[in-house]
């Protein structure tokens, strides 16, 4: 097939049926035909990043990182130019992709040939179409007028596919959250869901599906699966996005507090009530209210949160005047309610009122093939944080990470990664590249499977040591969790203080090592 005859059956694609991720893929796949490449990659501009939408010949860890233009020349050039830009051979910028293609995954400052083409949509830069080969005449034969037709067709595909209204709600989107403490939330965590697997693709469906709603979500899931970033998601594609988004603790909540905090107060309503304080449901009027760690709500508190639900009217404390509001309520918590319930903890009528949808986003070990693509953005991020030139992590090391079991889930998984990048570029002088080993993961993957082999001189022997190494580590917690307990007098909110833990999560880790009793 020859390039026209290439070019016509990407034509086509834009009016069949795909999804956007195949589209994508569909693209790349015919392109390959009659440019020679051996690595491609789709970009999306958002603001001052790239963002990979789909690749070609690259490993996995490279789709979840993102890439700042002022961080990549080669990608800046591109973005720059109004026409195909091709390097030469000998040219001296660092390559966004060096040490990342799946051909030669070890390969640094290797790549040779290399094209990118910027896309456009009515004059506005949407993104970029990258192409690197090892050979370094791969390119040499491709006229500039195909290269030209080749990024507009690319941006064709991204407009087919609306990315273009996509990203004008995300930038306005910025503007209109009105919550100061959700907006530090934002920066603090980020708010994009990273995975491709088949239970992460479900969660995003069940997403879209209750957004479009006002119906009340539980999300349910262990300690560290991301909670807090599928009711965002929630809250960003539902017909509220516009108004406001506020967060509430109940577990970091003091019983004599949240009251006034859900609800708010008058002066003069108790010592030290000074002036008039508008409470959470107030504040979030017309928007979304995000109560997490629900299961630890004092039991006083469950009636008014009730009442507030079904009638949409609050009471602030030391008031008799009755205020309605118009939120929608999502809820978090990895307690087992329906235990709490039959346990008398937990009102069943407040359960069966937030329990209208619920939505149990997956523990990391439900859905290991995602670890390469977590892996790569927490690299990207750890590095842009650190100042650190190009981070990239070996083959054994993703094979140490596939076989661990993540009993801390992601928030264990971006808390490894960013202690091994530390370890590694300690390794590197400032700007060099920064490879992560096995060896650099240390101790925090004791309990992996220890049926993996030593086929590398870079294992690091210390992560495949027998169970003894575990209890060790056992035991250091129990000792840790004694001395704080002993230093506060029995307190485990103060000893929970100390640890810089919040108290339920130290609840369950006693439990777990036997220094509580589980309850019934």
């Amino acid at each position: 097939m020859d390039m026209l005859d290439t070019l016509a059956s990407i034509a086509a694609d834009l009016t069949a049926a795909h999804s956007a991720k195949d589209r994508y893929q569909r693209l790349l796949g015919a392109l390959q035909r009659i440019i020679p490449f051996d690595a491609a990659a789709l970009l999306r501009l958002e603001g001052e990043v790239l963002i990979p939408l789909a690749a070609h010949g690259l490993l996995p860890n490279a789709m979840g990182r993102r890439y700042a233009r002022s961080d990549h020349p080669r990608l800046e050039s591109i973005c720059n130019s109004s026409e195909p830009v091709r390097f030469p051979a000998d040219s001296t910028l660092p390559d966004p992709f060096d040490g990342l293609l799946a051909k030669d995954a070890e390969a640094l400052h290797h790549i040779h040939a290399c094209l990118g083409c910027p896309l456009y949509v009515d004059e506005k830069l949407v993104g970029a179409l990258t192409a690197d080969a090892l050979n370094p005449h791969a390119f040499d034969h491709l006229d500039q007028g195909f290269l030209r037709a080749v990024g507009a067709i690319a941006g064709a595909q991204m407009q087919t596919a609306n990315l273009i209204g996509a990203l004008e709600h995300s930038a306005e989107l910025q503007g209109l959250i009105a919550s100061d403490l959700m907006q530090d939330i934002h920066r603090r965590q980020g708010s994009q869901i990273i995975g491709s697997s088949r239970t992460m693709e479900h969660l995003r469906r069940e997403i879209d599906l209750v957004a479009a709603s006002d119906f009340t979500v539980m999300v349910l899931g262990e300690t560290g699966v991301g909670k807090e970033l599928v009711v965002r998601a929630i809250h960003a594609a539902s017909a509220r996005s516009d108004g406001p988004m506020l967060y509430l603790n109940c577990a970091a909540l003091p019983e004599t507090l949240a009251e006034t905090e859900l609800f708010g107060h008058i002066k003069g309503a108790f010592t030290g009530a000074s002036r008039d304080r508008a409470g959470k449901f107030e504040l979030a009027n017309k928007g979304t209210l995000f109560l997490d760690e629900v299961g630890e709500l004092p039991a006083s508190i469950q009636a008014k949160l009730l009442r507030a639900i079904q009638e949409g009217e609050i009471q602030r404390v030391g008031s008799e005047k009755t205020i309605h509001v118009d939120v929608r309520l999502l809820v978090a918590t990895n307690r087992d309610l329906d235990a709490e319930v039959m346990a008398g903890r937990f009102r069943a009528d407040l359960y069966h009122r937030l329990n209208v949808y619920p939505i149990k986003v997956p523990a990391l070990r439900e859905r290991k093939e995602d670890i390469p693509l977590l892996t790569g953005y927490f690299c990207e991020r750890t590095q842009r944080r650190l100042g650190l030139g190009p981070v990239r992590i070996g083959t054994n090391a993703i094979e140490i990470l596939s076989r661990y079991s993540w009993p801390g889930n992601v928030r264990e998984l971006e808390n490894i990664i960013s202690r091994a990048i530390l370890k590694a570029s300690s390794e590197s002088p400032r700007g060099n590249p920064v490879i992560i080993k096995p060896i650099h993961l240390g101790g925090d993957l004791i309990s992996i499977n220890t049926n993996v082999q030593l086929s590398s001189p870079d294992l690091d022997p210390l992560i495949l040591k027998e169970p003894s190494l575990q209890e060790a580590v056992q035991q250091f917690k129990k000792q840790l969790i004694q001395a704080a307990l002993t230093k506060n007098d029995g307190n485990w909110s103060a000893a929970a203080k100390d640890l810089g833990l919040h108290r339920s999560n130290l609840h369950h880790l006693a439990t777990r090592l036997g220094l509580r009793k589980k309850s019934k």
